[in-house]
């Protein structure tokens, strides 16, 4: 049986605005509506071929994983790392973890983040490849170039294997070339390097043992001591934090005896800048790929997304515009990949836009900041089909909840309330309360607050359906006390 292990991890930087730490680039739907996560769960829901799928994820994320998987059509199992660490890091837990159980099992390691249409071919490829790396090998599976990618890595064939067609040893990895070095490589036969690997998970383990054995023993001091809760999910612990960051290209494909390439019978795309995107997107006849409120005038070439306002363009051709909620992106589309050292530069300064957005996600829904002012802040809830907030109260603030889509229960103090669309409740300060959906359809509240400091530092929870406090009989937080009043900044 060959175990999916689907590395969802990294913030997708060359897509900001829209993707970001908090809702990185698997979980957004850049094309077709869906999201590449979701679509690689769907491309290993093969009970014949597959096993059960390991996602290998940040535990910031957990929420949004488990928002996918619960309409995914196979059960997954999530194997959380407290901070990103690369590849080599996630692969090797992943081989811990499942090697303990069987280590003759076979992993196939794919990448959250790319988008192949083709599934079938897809699979075929897989089956194929799954007979060499039974064999002993570490496959890795390269793509036949469309054109002269710049973005790539690239994969150099030596001989093919006896046994197989459209397989290979692997002569050499190289870095993203410039343009005439792409068109050499092409001309050369060379393969682009889709980062997708299949090996036994004992190979794995005993390749990183030879090249990379600190960063294995940090991992398997991680797994040893990781968490595992009722319904299987394990979060590894703290241990994980000390492996060396480098890719698993770096540290053992370029130095294993082992590795081979196998030719991918399938269409690929990592999706790594919007110029990707733009070529992955359905054009128009102006050969423009839109998203969102969009109109465009004697435009052509051009990738336009807007998450909220309206965007117009007139006259121009081969942009990226990107609107998010609170940020906007204009870029030549020949320029996509620059979009890294915007945000580098955007980082560094003192309202960075980076790692936080208007539009924050929760495990219960999300909430967006309207407006604030010193003694005021305007947001917008909205709470998913079957969740609830946890049960909290605030020290420097009272809310005024008014329900504007949907059916709210609503927890205050000792009440329990049913509020529709267009009516009203008031949340004094220190009030305990919640807000719960049990219908179908999300709930949409418009939460006004008065007081004199709005963090989010400023809740103490009682209860909470998503482990982000301990049980307590006289109530509990885990968050620090806020800042002073006279000296935190009014933010949500």
């Amino acid at each position: 049986m060959i175990i999916p292990v689907i590395m969802c991890g990294g913030a997708g930087t060359r897509l900001w605005p829209l993707s970001r730490e908090t809702r990185p680039k698997p979980f957004l739907p850049l094309v077709g509506g869906v999201s590449t996560f979701a679509a690689t769960l769907r491309r290993v829901a093969e009970p014949t071929l597959f096993g059960p799928p390991l996602i290998v994820a940040n535990r910031d994320h957990r929420h949004m994983l488990a928002a996918a998987l619960a309409e995914a059509p196979v059960t997954g199992r999530l194997l959380l790392e407290p901070e990103a660490r690369d590849t080599t890091a996630a692969i090797a837990a992943a081989a811990q973890w499942v090697a303990s159980d069987d280590p003759d099992a076979i992993l196939l390691v794919l990448a959250a983040d790319h988008l192949i249409r083709d599934a079938e071919g897809f699979r075929q490829t897989v089956r194929a490849a799954h007979r060499v790396a039974a064999d002993g090998a570490i496959v890795t599976f390269g793509i036949r170039p469309t054109y002269p990618a710049t973005g790539y890595g690239y994969i150099e064939r030596a001989e093919p294997l006896a046994t197989m067609d459209s397989v290979y040893r692997v002569a050499a990895f190289v870095e993203k070339p410039d343009a005439a070095t792409a068109e050499r490589y092409i001309a050369a036969g060379h393969l682009w390097n889709s980062g997708n690997f299949m090996m036994p998970a004992s190979l794995a383990l005993s390749e990183l043992a030879a090249y990379a054995p600190d960063i294995l023993a940090a991992i398997a001091a991680a797994v040893e001591d990781a968490t595992i809760e009722a319904d299987g999910t394990a979060t590894l612990s703290d241990s994980f934090r000390s492996a060396r960051k480098i890719s698993f290209d770096h540290a053992v494909m370029e130095k294993t005896a082992r590795a081979a390439v196998i030719d991918g019978a399938f269409d690929w795309s990592d999706l790594g800048t919007w110029g990707s995107v733009w070529e992955a997107g359905e054009k128009d006849e102006g050969q423009n790929v839109v998203s969102g409120e969009v109109t465009l005038v004697s435009a052509s070439g051009n990738y336009v997304s807007s998450d909220r306002p309206t965007i117009g363009l007139v006259g121009v051709e081969n942009l990226i515009v990107v609107a998010s909620d609170d940020v906007v992106l204009v870029a030549p589309r020949s320029q996509s990949d620059a979009v890294k050292a915007l945000v580098a530069a955007i980082a560094g300064k003192p309202e960075a836009l980076v790692g936080d957005r208007a539009r924050h996600y929760r495990p219960w829904g999300w909430y967006q900041s309207l407006d604030i002012g010193p003694a005021h802040q305007v947001k917008r809830l909205v709470v998913s089909p079957g969740r609830r907030l946890s049960l909290q109260k605030h020290r420097h603030r009272s809310e005024h909840w008014t329900v504007v889509e949907g059916v709210a229960e609503v927890t205050l103090d000792d009440q329990l309330l049913t509020v529709r669309p267009n009516e009203s409740v008031y949340i004094p300060l220190g009030a305990v309360h919640r807000a719960a959906n049990h219908g179908t359809e999300p709930v949409t509240i418009i939460e006004v607050q008065c007081g004199d400091y709005f963090g989010e530092d400023d809740i103490i929870r009682f209860e909470d359906d998503y482990g982000r406090v301990a049980p307590s009989s006289t109530g509990a937080t885990d968050v620090a006390e806020p800042a002073s009043p006279e000296t935190a900044p009014a933010r949500s």
